[in-house]
């Protein structure tokens, strides 16, 4: 359930930032400040798209995931598992394997997150002939984008798709199955292999829900790194044969970059990469965009494939999937073994009924005042700011440019002394010392990079 402020998968490591601000001018909702020498975020702008996380040249941010020992805490351990999973190995590891060796090292059942897309496909289309007014249709697929919606274009998140995404979906069917064989519910753990910290963020506070029907995210780049091990060193001695069914075409490149769009009718744009996103939004909100029927947004380059917690290239990623035949015998089919699951498609009238959520609100970062007067005079003293300052964004004084110290200063964050220039500009009119100069950038940017000067002969 919304609460607020979002669950944050992202994590700051103050003993380990160097405050080199590199996060704080690659973040797409200016989410970042450097105050005294380190990094710090400001919750209510994070959408958890990781690229502050990718970009960290000290490894100070941290992706806060599951530990992976959590699973021996149920009887009953399910991995649920994305295709491009499987899409990170070379191509002379069998699918086979990668399952194998997933269930020797503690999972009891093995799922693909894509099978939830057999059901959501037509969910979608019924969907979109039900509600001509949303068009864009915005698919709810990637939870950043829906995060990054609500807090920078707020006036659509209404055409966001109230559908949950197939990982909720998988994660219905895999709960009904055990719970029909008579297991109890608390021994049940369902985990998601996760791609990207937005999707831990989504798990543990869902948009739209009250809760998820996951029990934990585990991160891709340590599962791979774990199965990879195992499948080197041939040290999966018991080779246990995975119970399995083979994903769809359409299924297994659903997390794909038009994997989603290209299913649905009408004009369908496919877009990924969030800076890309955020330009084609400000378009569609200033009505210079028109005429599309659905949008496939997603925050990372190459969807899934891209995610900061995958450790392969995108692009073989990619290719591995787009070639893999949905008839290999590689799979091991074994439908009438006592763990398989029955096609999800069985279900599709119980899993429909599941799958809306509720309505998604919008948090703007862009609002100043709940109240629209106090709104309106802070938005004239934003204007009255940037008068003043230089507009070459250049992120000295600890925000990550002009506009975002203004809005900092209205807000009583921060001091229009924070400004290089205005300092000069005040030094040289004698209303400033040099001593209280340096003393404001030791109080953005710490002692030690303020002080190198000393060291100089």
């Amino acid at each position: 359930m919304e609460t607020g402020t979002f669950h944050h998968a992202l994590k700051i490591r103050e003993d380990l930032c160097v405050g080199c601000s590199h996060c704080m001018n690659v973040c797409p909702t200016e989410a970042l400040r450097v105050r005294n020498g380190k990094a710090i975020l400001l919750a209510e702008r994070c959408v958890d798209c990781g690229k502050c996380f990718r970009e960290c040249p000290s490894s100070a941010i941290i992706i806060d995931h599951d530990d992976f020992n959590y699973i021996f805490d149920y009887n009953y351990r399910i991995a649920l598992l994305p295709a491009i999973f499987t899409g990170q190995f070379h191509e002379e590891i069998s699918f086979r394997q990668i399952h194998s060796v997933l269930l020797d090292i503690g999972f009891t059942h093995v799922y693909e997150v894509e099978n939830g897309a057999e059901v959501l496909a037509d969910a979608i289309q019924d969907y979109a002939d039900a509600h001509p007014e949303k068009k864009p249709l915005i698919s709810s697929f990637c939870p950043a984008i829906v995060r990054l919606i609500q807090v920078k274009f707020p006036s659509l998140v209404d055409n966001i798709m109230l559908l949950k995404p197939p990982l909720d979906i998988s994660a219905h069917f895999l709960k009904k199955e055990l719970l029909e064989q008579g297991i109890p519910e608390n021994e049940i753990g369902i985990f998601y292999v996760t791609p990207c910290a937005a999707k831990i963020a989504a798990i543990k506070e869902p948009v739209g829900e009250i809760s998820s029907p996951i029990t934990g995210a585990i991160n891709m780049d340590f599962l791979f790194n774990k199965v990879y091990h195992r499948v080197a060193k041939k040290s999966n001695e018991t080779c246990t044969l995975p119970v399995t069914l083979p994903l769809s075409d359409m299924a297994r490149n659903w997390s794909l970059t038009n994997g989603e769009a290209q299913h649905i009718k009408g004009r369908c744009l496919a877009i990924d990469e969030i800076t890309n996103v955020i330009d084609f939004l400000e378009k569609l909100e200033n009505d210079e965009i028109t005429d599309i029927d659905f949008l496939e947004l997603r925050a990372c380059d190459g969807s899934c494939a891209g995610g900061v917690l995958t450790p392969g290239n995108r692009f073989l990623t990619v290719e591995r999937l787009r070639n893999h035949n949905s008839t290999t015998k590689d799979i091991a089919v074994q439908s009438n073994h006592p763990d398989a699951f029955r096609p999800i498609t069985e279900c599709s009238a119980y899993l429909r009924e599941l799958m809306g959520i509720d309505s998604i609100s919008p948090r703007s970062i862009l609002k100043l005042d709940e109240d629209m007067a106090e709104a309106m005079k802070k938005m004239d003293k934003v204007n009255q700011i940037l008068k003043v300052l230089p507009m070459i964004d250049c992120s000295v004084c600890g925000s990550p440019g002009c506009h975002s110290l203004a809005i900092d200063i209205v807000n009583g964050e921060a001091d229009l002394k924070q400004c290089i220039f205005v300092q000069r500009a005040l030094e040289q009119k004698g209303e400033l010392t040099s001593d209280e100069g340096n003393r404001i950038l030791r109080e953005i940017w710490g002692f030690e990079k303020t002080n190198k000067y000393r060291k100089l002969k």
